[in-house]
């Protein structure tokens, strides 16, 4: 069996479909993090991916925030499947159940810790040496503690503290017990990539549960053929899970499942190792293979983590009914009348983030998306009033008295708007700036027959050359016709009658009224160009520019990472 998790920053960001991420990733349970789905926004080629079931938990509060999804091959079906730590999600036959001791929380902390959609649960069942065994897989994508929020934190710790004593009462109930997914904290030195402060990096609350509640053990360590697999032995150990890649891999370093794609982290490798895989110590000593991370997988600032057993799973003959494919929308089962009835919050009506999410672990749980649906929800209910100048509807008489439109006035070219505006005193409109504009005739035909007798009359040569011919003013009835004569035997090319413009002119002049970017500063070390940025968190610089290198951000000692070059944007002021 190939079990594999992996925060996917987004489910329905993958433009070739989640069938074809599945299938890339060739596993028999595939765990997937920070969706971004709410139920009103999952699509059926999302939720009903053929040759799998899946099961979804979605977040309550907000839309296109965290959410988990479990996807199983069919020919791996669990027995048992439920949504959250708490039960109080579960109101349906088929749940796995367990649930600990929750007296140490009250009822609105159980409802707060559950309400973001973040623990999918399966049980499945296996054969071992002519016996049917469980084992869960618990889901899990564990809150992020935000610095700028401080009760993010006590949520934090407050959801490891629940994930253990749900982990450990259903270990104690007689099934063994798989934990993976996004946990938000590294354990040691050597998952970090530059791990500040080494004098207090242990008193981190979240490095301080996992020392509580992962053992120490590594395959190296302990010889496999030596270990005692009994639930004394465990305890005596410490915590009642491993750390699988560790046991494996206790030593390798630069083994990192995230990086800040902002800044280019992931091409220096300069990341975190937050993605596991937990085991209790017996079924990881027993029929755990391999375990490794996959860097090489893009389309997130996570890669995935696969584990292998050495133990097949049985096929359950009846999908829990969590499973997606059961939801009315996705049946075609017909709903009752009520359901299309139910008033709705329009709060609730949300969109998911069109932004881009580079950094999952840094941004998105920084930020709430609010945004609802927009002007359609201000407009329900209400007539689109009709145009200016609009007819009435067809079939029907209108009221209203028929007046004659005055002609709208002629639009200009852009670069009219920057000239300098002509004097209130001069009547005359000029042909060379007629021909400028671009339109033929821009007065009515009442105002050019007065415009060109008045410029006949006295005898301006910008028109026509003087000619005997027309010498005579013309009459208003006539001048329509006498002036298109006039156009066809004396042609005016607007090139000639306009100024003659150099070239390249236009260009300086919209370079003196339209100020672009300052000219980006080479950094000290690399004498390369550098990027320009802005600051984007709340504080007095917010919305500053400043630039740095614009290489890949890495270690220090990396030659080929960026250099600590930065500079403010001089605004001028």
């Amino acid at each position: 069996m190939k079990i594999v998790t992996w925060n996917i920053n987004g489910i329905r960001a993958h433009k070739g479909g989640i069938k074809k991420a599945l299938e890339s990733l060739d596993a028999d349970i595939i765990c997937l993090q920070e969706t971004k789905v709410t139920r009103d926004l999952l699509d059926e080629r999302t939720a009903v991916v053929e040759g799998y079931n899946s099961y979804f938990s979605f977040s309550r509060g907000r839309s296109g925030y965290s959410g988990v999804a479990t996807y199983c091959k069919d020919s791996v079906a669990p027995f048992a499947a439920e949504e959250g730590l708490t039960g109080l999600l579960t109101n349906h036959e088929g749940a796995v159940g367990c649930y600990g001791d929750p007296m140490e929380f009250c009822d609105d902390e159980l409802q707060l810790l559950d309400n973001e959609g973040r623990v999918v649960i399966t049980q499945h069942q296996y054969m071992c040496k002519n016996q049917i065994k469980k084992v869960t897989v618990m889901n899990v994508y564990c809150p992020r503690a935000d610095p700028e929020k401080p009760e993010r934190k006590q949520f934090k710790l407050q959801f490891y503290k629940l994930l253990q004593s749900r982990a450990e009462a259903i270990l104690k109930a007689g099934s063994h017990v798989i934990i993976l997914g996004d946990v938000n904290t590294s354990h040691r030195t050597i998952d970090h990539c530059d791990p500040s402060d080494l004098d207090d990096f242990d008193e981190h609350p979240g490095r301080k549960w996992l020392n509580v509640f992962l053992s120490n053990e590594s395959k190296a360590e302990s010889g496999r053929e030596k270990e005692e697999t009994s639930t004394d032995a465990i305890d005596n150990h410490g915590g009642k899970f491993i750390d699988t890649f560790r046991y494996f891999h206790p030593k390798r370093t630069h083994a990192f499942t995230c990086w800040n794609t902002l800044t280019g982290a992931r091409q220096t490798n300069y990341g975190t190792r937050i993605d596991y895989i937990f085991a209790d110590i017996q079924l990881a000593k027993e029929h755990f293979s391999a375990v490794d991370i996959m860097p090489e997988v893009e389309g997130s600032d996570h890669c995935p983590v696969w584990a292998k057993l050495c133990c097949t799973l049985l096929a359950s003959p009846k999908l829990p009914p969590l499973c997606t494919r059961y939801l009315p929308e996705f049946t075609g089962k017909q709903q009752k009348l009520s359901h299309f009835l139910v008033k709705v919050d329009p709060k609730s009506m949300r969109t998911e983030s069109k932004d881009s999410l580079p950094s999952s672990q840094d941004a998105e749980e920084r930020r709430q998306n609010l945004k609802p649906l927009g002007a359609a929800e201000s407009s329900l209910g209400k007539k689109r009033p009709l145009a200016a100048g609009s007819g009435a509807p067809k079939g029907k008489k209108s009221n209203v008295t028929k007046t004659s439109a005055k002609p709208p006035p002629p639009q200009g070219s852009l670069l009219a708007f920057f000239k300098p505006k002509a004097s209130s005193g001069a009547p005359v409109l000029k042909a060379s700036e007629a021909s400028s504009t671009g339109d033929t005739n821009p007065l009515p035909r009442s105002q050019n027959s007065q415009m060109f007798q008045i410029n006949h009359t006295k005898g301006v040569k910008s028109v026509c050359d003087s000619s005997s011919t027309h010498t005579s003013s013309p009459t208003l009835e006539s001048t329509g016709e006498k002036l298109t004569e006039i156009k066809a035997q004396h042609p005016i090319a607007d090139s000639a009658m306009a100024p003659k413009v150099p070239k390249g002119a236009s260009l300086g002049f919209w370079k003196s009224v339209l100020h672009g970017p300052p000219p980006p500063p080479p950094c000290k070390v690399h004498r390369e160009p550098c990027v320009l940025r802005t600051v984007k968190k709340e504080g007095p610089n917010l919305g500053r520019q400043f630039f740095v290198c614009a290489r890949p951000q890495g270690h220090a000692s990396n030659p080929e990472a960026r250099c600590n070059f930065f500079a403010w944007v001089d605004t001028g002021k």
